[in-house]
């Protein structure tokens, strides 16, 4: 893998990171301090890619940017790759603000407008015993049991009614180029990425990212959802796509080259961490018990909650494929174990 660029865009400024392709960043209140964004010239006006959270700061940011790198001409249009917040942000923003035409997958769309309306100043019961059934920490349970809920809305703009589709197979045209859009999964159900048929560019969003592997979290509202094996699925099928000189634009870290070995790793770290895991489970263990064998490193309390949902969704993997069986624990968690004559996921 090739770095092209060693240093991000400073605050409202951009890279041409080919011709009419401006890459931003946006800040996060989080330990991935970032998100990165795109602006494709389409002559009249500017398709973004993503918009960060929505916030006064943002917002500042957004100004600046358009002011300058954008050459004061208008966001005629948003594209947004996923649902999840620091995506879909401010797309609402957008099209109230700018009158810009919001572009997504149906799936994204549907989240968010959902998950805009699921305001809650408690956690629910259900998410409570999502808790406790992963076996989450007593002290770290009783935090978030006693703490308002993060609510989506706190940083995503109203959506206004009205979005339009792409889905698999579309051709769109943004930037002078005509792309080829392809669903990933896994991260977010019907991820969008965008394959240049006229050079080497892919916007990958959170699908492929360098460095970092996208978090794949299950959730109190599809307590059975199998993202595992939807992730590797959507790897092992893109990864056909991919050529060494293809130019990856992600929504997070740098922009880089070498995309079938970054395919190959995503594959492989995936189907080691199911490896160890089924090893480790050799006796009984809740999700919150198997940090180490999945992350191979401690997990801090401000990262605990991503990584709480992300072993469940490995160790319900395991169960699903039929490696483990699972029982309750009197306190709600469950027990995972190896059956006796699984060694291996192969």
């Amino acid at each position: 893998m090739r770095y092209p660029w060693e240093t991000p865009p400073e605050r409202g400024g951009a890279i041409e990171v080919a011709e009419g392709i401006l890459w931003m960043r946006l800040p996060l209140p989080m330990k991935l301090d970032h998100v990165n964004v795109y602006a494709l010239d389409d002559g009249d006006g500017w398709t973004v890619i993503d918009t960060g959270f929505a916030s006064k700061l943002s917002r500042e940011i957004w100004g600046t940017l358009m002011a300058g790198p954008l050459g004061g001409k208008p966001v005629t249009r948003v594209i947004v790759t996923h649902h999840h917040p620091d995506h879909v942000g401010l797309a609402g923003w957008f099209q109230s603000e700018h009158g810009a035409e919001l572009v997504t997958t149906r799936t994204a769309w549907l989240f968010a407008r959902m998950l805009m309306l699921d305001r809650q100043e408690v956690l629910p019961e259900e998410t409570l015993a999502f808790y406790r059934s992963g076996g989450m920490d007593a002290e770290i349970y009783e935090k978030r049991k006693a703490d308002r809920p993060f609510n989506f809305a706190d940083v995503v703009a109203p959506m206004p009614l009205g979005y339009t589709r792409i889905s698999q197979g579309d051709v769109i045209r943004m930037g002078g180029r005509d792309w080829d859009v392809h669903m990933g999964n896994g991260h977010a159900p019907e991820h969008a990425t965008f394959w240049s048929r006229d050079d080497n560019l892919v916007i990958a969003g959170d699908q492929i990212l360098p460095s970092i592997s996208p978090n794949i979290g299950v959730y109190a509202t599809e307590p059975m959802a199998d993202p595992v094996s939807d992730w590797i699925e959507a790897c092992e099928r893109l990864s056909t796509l991919a050529r060494p000189d293809h130019l990856v634009l992600g929504g997070h870290k740098l922009p880089f080259t070498g995309l079938p070995f970054r395919m190959k790793q995503l594959i492989d770290n995936h189907h080691g961490a199911l490896e160890r895991l089924l090893q480790a489970l050799s006796t009984p263990k809740t999700a919150a018990d198997c940090f180490l064998p999945i992350f191979k490193r401690k997990i801090g309390e401000s990262e605990y909650g991503l990584a709480l949902v992300e072993a469940i969704a490995h160790v319900s993997h395991l169960y699903q494929a039929g490696h483990t069986t699972r029982t309750r624990r009197s306190d709600g968690a469950w027990l995972y174990q190896r059956k006796a004559d699984v060694w291996t996921t192969k």
